[in-house]
């Protein structure tokens, strides 16, 4: 039963539901130079055939991360969804890369870790090559940074990346993994 209710909070109501798919049509209408040449009809029925991937959406807008479809993969059939807020989503921000990181913190620790929080929304962190396919459809992260997916072999020696725009230049720099800060978030990505 506790498995069949913790599903259930994973559902939105048919009112946020319409809601929620208003929100990301107006965002997708008024942002088509992300996502030329793909119809919001097409993407709207793929988003009703999977009310699990729209509560991840909802999760990703109610933390600030205004989520927009950025690509298509033909062969899939799969929409790609990023946080395409200008800065990093204020909802995510003052948390450690990881678990592991969050452990190792003697003082000071914060709420959460990114990849805590983005496996409970049900998405994945933005990898690099995803941070700079995201960088080319706009200015992100110009006031803040954001945690990306790090690689085995540097998270295993303690460190993870992280990236902002600064100079109009992308930038992938490194912290321990404990390591936060107030203007340090993270940005999601999800298919649908």
């Amino acid at each position: 039963m506790p498995l069949k209710s913790a599903e259930s909070k994973k559902s939105l109501t048919t009112a946020q539901r319409e809601e929620l798919l208003s929100t990301l049509k107006a965002r997708f209408e008024k942002n088509v130079s992300r996502h030329q040449a793909l119809d919001w009809a097409k993407v709207e029925a793929k988003l009703a055939a999977s009310p699990a991937k729209l509560w991840s959406l909802a999760e990703m807008e109610k933390t600030g991360g205004e989520p927009d479809v950025v690509s298509h993969d033909k062969k899939t059939g799969e929409y790609l969804f990023f946080d395409c807020s200008e800065q990093s989503p204020q909802g995510r921000v003052s948390v450690c890369y990881d678990r592991a990181g969050l452990e190792s913190r003697k003082e000071h620790k914060p709420k959460d870790t990114a990849i805590d929080m983005a496996t409970a929304m049900g998405v994945e962190l933005l990898t690099e090559e995803e941070y700079q396919a995201l960088q080319k459809l706009g200015d992100f992260d110009t006031k803040t940074s954001s945690w990306i997916k790090t690689p085995d072999e540097i998270r295993k020696l303690g460190g993870a990346l992280h990236a902002d725009r600064r100079y109009n230049r992308v930038f992938i720099g490194y912290n321990g993994a404990q390591s936060y800060y107030g203007v340090r978030g993270f940005r999601a990505s999800l298919k649908v």
